[in-house]
């Protein structure tokens, strides 16, 4: 009998610990080499782990365990023959989540007991549930953590109609670990934001006249990405204050503009980076925006595509948003807010006119970018997407869009 150790590989630098998100496979199962076999979540990306040989798979940890980069998950016997008449092991779901149903009873019913223990009272107490009215699982009656855990505090008397179940999920480590850092944002940094508007009609105006040519050379679309990409890498290079960062009592200044795109993926906020953003064209900013948004969606991005950036933009805009304060993506010291667009009563040239009109957020942090920098960053952004062919396509757009 021959039997491999799987260990859990490093997912990159500075990771020491992945959480089991779901095994594809049960014990006992046959798999193949290069199977996927699990999911593990980091608290940067969930990665597939696939089975390093091909034999009789034996689990040895469950799914929501915590476990080392390092330490052996499970047991394959590669000397074990595959079964004849084996079918492919399909990727299982994971196990569905513990659900607490409603009480069927009046919440205020009170139980004779026994004592809580000390980490079920705590439980209780931030809760805001009585011990009273919590019936113990433990040695005569003795309310346990889990009890605890797992009491619904009251929302009322059970309708003769409709459904008040409640549900119970853990969050991932990528999910836990974005509240954490959001939370630690807003506690260890001076974040202020400014907002500003941008007339998109010029923009407008180019798309619609580029945008068939563009597409049928490079086998992408001429987006809004491009735009806010090359003006924002220019406004950073007018304002290198914003593209830099803070380390202990240094100032980190870049040369290069690498910058990191909030995308939605399945397992939620992603944000890839577009590396050395300045020396890309219309063509470059858009291929690579659209390869990193499909490996996010896919489930395929590495944490490597996922670290380093300088500066952050997000598009609250495809949801719908008018208006919203971005939070910072720490280390960085910036972060460009787009919404949606809405056609505005706008003077032009003392006219009145009606004219798509985009709200635009920057967010920074105040102890290291000033007033004067932040406001005069997001003016020059607003500058080059309202005169783009002046810009950022040096009056030439044919040449610009060709490149």
């Amino acid at each position: 009998m021959s039997v491999l150790e799987m260990k859990v590989p490093s997912p990159g630098e500075s990771i020491t610990e992945v959480e089991i998100a779901a095994w594809l496979v049960e014990d006992g199962d046959y798999v193949e080499k290069d199977q996927p076999i699990a999911e593990v979540d980091s608290d940067k990306a969930t990665l597939e782990l696939p089975a390093e040989e091909s034999g009789i798979i034996t689990l040895k940890a469950e799914e929501g365990d915590a476990v080392e980069v390092g330490a052996v998950v499970c047991l394959i016997d590669t000397s074990a023959a595959k079964p004849a008449g084996n079918a492919p092991v399909k990727a299982a779901t994971p196990k569905e989540e513990n659900k607490i149903e409603a009480p069927k009873v009046a919440p205020a019913t009170t139980y004779a007991t026994g004592t809580a223990s000390p980490a079920a009272k705590k439980v209780l107490a931030e809760k805001g549930i009585a011990t009273s009215t919590i019936k113990g699982t433990g040695k005569d009656g003795r309310i346990t953590k889990d009890d605890a855990v797992k009491a619904v505090p009251s929302m009322g008397t059970q309708p003769a109609n409709g459904s008040r179940g409640t549900e119970r999920k853990k969050m991932s480590m990528l999910r836990r670990k974005v509240a954490e850092r959001l939370v630690a944002v807003k506690s260890e940094t001076a974040m202020l934001t400014t907002f500003n508007e941008v007339n998109m009609q010029p923009i407008f105006d180019l798309r619609k006249q580029f945008k068939e040519d563009f597409k049928a050379k490079h086998d992408v679309g001429l987006g809004f990405m491009s735009f806010f990409t090359l003006a924002v890498v220019r406004a950073l290079r007018l304002f290198p204050d914003v593209n830099s960062m803070i380390d202990g009592d240094f100032q980190i200044k870049n040369d290069f503009q690498d910058i990191s795109i909030a995308v939605s993926g399945p397992k939620g906020l992603m944000v890839p980076v577009i590396r050395n953003a300045e020396n890309l064209s219309f063509r470059g900013v858009e291929s690579e925006v659209k390869r990193l948004a499909i490996r996010a969606r896919d489930g395929q991005i590495t944490i490597d595509e996922m670290t380093g950036g300088t500066f952050t933009i997000t598009n609250g805009g495809v949801f719908g948003s008018m208006l919203s304060t971005p939070i910072l993506n720490p280390p960085q010291s910036g972060i460009l807010g787009m919404h949606n667009i809405v056609n505005r009563p706008m003077a032009v040239d003392g006219q009145v006119v009606i004219q798509p009109i985009m709200y635009v957020a920057l967010s920074y942090d105040h102890r290291i970018v000033d007033g004067r920098e932040s406001v005069g960053f997001l003016v020059a952004v607003k500058e080059a997407l309202e005169n783009p062919v002046e810009f950022l396509m040096d009056n030439n757009p044919t040449k610009a869009l060709e490149m």
